[in-house]
């Protein structure tokens, strides 16, 4: 075509275009990208526009030797960091159009107030909505135990913080011992973020296989721009919704980041950690020493109570026995009394009786003696009558055979009879019998 141009023509009417309608020096926002340095001190990086985690545009970025040596030293100065990726600038730039490298922008300077701002801003916006979502202070609603003696530590392994923090822990004067695992982190930059949620997702499913009661969260001291990640939504929202106390002590006394707020228990310095937690052992034997100290005040206390009480009750108990004894005693001298007054009735009563059985007796042996006297003189008189003496003496005679009554032998002629009679014996023969 008649009218077409060269590359080289082209790009010198951008070029010129550039210079006539846009101002020498530009404001612009951007978000720091592939960032480098080069050894003759300048730095190389792009300026990219986000929405979320996409980008939406992008430029190339330069900033020459002497012109970045005094921007990064102001930067520095007021934000305590230095200039590195996935930071938000205001910068101010002159636009360049190369006929062989294309489009560039040439960084004249940085505004630091800006970042801090916007940092503040997102903060800002991360607390509003933990806020909205109820879950600001849900950490704060565990229970720290009286005395915390398993905990989780997220830390650079090689970060002097973590070293304070041991060390605190170890060299303890009162030999108390803290059992502490370490789950690794990259603590600032790009990658912290999704570092520490992947410990912090170590340490949630280790926790009840160790009994984990706390998770530490350090660092070392370090630039207000190197706390960003903690201000970062994930993070918090990982913290405030972790199911045992969370601890920070991100070592930065001056500010109070996202991750601050959400912990159970924020502290300034890993240092501040370790005494913390030994304080809650000083605390604890210290309380119970008190408790101690109580218990033996008032066991003590209450055995002088029980001791008065017992005295009192012995007293009580001596002057109701001594009162009972008397009493009974009185019963039973009163008994005796009248068992002896009894007894003396029972006695002369029983005496009488026996006078006056005494008195039957005799009358009934006299009596009976007298009978048994007129019996026997009977008996005597008809023994006397029987006796045959007596019979022989009123002239009878006993005739015997052979030492037999005659009446009972079965006399028979020829037979000695021999007669007897009160002063004689008669021999005779039988010459005659005559049966009757």
């Amino acid at each position: 075509m008649q009218n077409a141009r060269s590359i080289s023509e082209l790009n010198r009417l951008i070029q010129q275009a550039l210079e006539t309608e846009l101002d020498p020096v530009i404001w612009v926002i951007g978000e720091i990208a592939d960032f480098r340095s080069a050894p003759q001190g300048h730095a190389y990086f792009e300026l990219v526009e986000k929405q979320g985690n996409t980008v939406q545009a992008k430029i190339r970025a330069n900033s020459w030797a002497f012109a970045y040596r005094s921007i990064a030293a102001k930067f520095e100065a007021a934000t305590g960091s230095r200039l590195k990726n996935g930071m938000k600038v205001l910068a101010q730039v002159s636009v360049n159009f190369h006929a062989v490298y294309g489009l560039s922008i040439n960084v004249k300077d940085i505004d630091p107030s800006f970042s801090l701002g916007e940092r503040a801003r997102v903060r800002q916006e991360t607390i509003d909505r933990l806020t909205q979502e109820g879950i600001l202070r849900l950490n704060a609603r565990h229970i720290l135990p009286p005395v915390i003696q398993k905990i989780a530590v997220i830390s650079s392994p090689t970060a002097a913080g973590y070293g304070d923090f041991i060390n605190q822990l170890k060299s303890n004067s009162y030999g108390y011992h803290i059992y502490h695992k370490l789950y690794p982190s990259t603590m600032q930059g790009n990658e912290a973020v999704n570092s520490i949620l992947k410990s912090m997702d170590q340490l949630e499913s280790d926790s009840e296989k160790l009994q984990l009661e706390a998770v530490v969260i350090i660092r070392g001291g370090g630039a207000q721009l190197d706390l960003d990640c903690f201000d970062e939504y994930r993070l918090a929202a990982k913290i405030a919704n972790c199911p045992i106390p969370v601890l920070t002590g991100i070592g930065h006394e001056r500010d109070e980041t996202v991750s601050d707020l959400v912990a159970h228990t924020r502290l300034k310095t890993p240092t501040a950690v370790a005494e913390f937690l030994l304080s809650g052992f000083r605390e604890f034997e210290e309380n119970l020493g008190i408790a101690l100290q109580r218990l033996d005040r008032t066991t003590r206390q209450q055995l002088s109570n029980e001791t008065g009480k017992m005295q009192q009750l012995a007293h009580q108990v001596k002057a109701l026995s001594e009162s009972r004894i008397k009493l009974e005693k009185e019963k039973v001298n009163s008994v005796v009394t009248r068992i002896k007054i009894t007894t003396k009735g029972i006695l002369a009563s029983q005496a009488n009786q026996l006078t006056g059985a005494e008195r039957n007796i005799r009358r009934g042996a006299d009596s009976f003696l007298r009978s048994k006297t007129e019996e026997l003189k009977s008996k005597e008189l008809i023994l006397k009558q029987l006796n045959p003496a007596n019979i022989l003496a009123r002239g009878y005679t006993r005739t015997e055979v052979r030492g037999t009554p005659v009446n009972l032998a079965n006399p028979k002629l020829g037979d000695m009879l021999k007669t007897h009679s009160s002063n004689q014996t008669i021999s005779s023969t039988i010459t005659q019998i005559e049966e009757k």
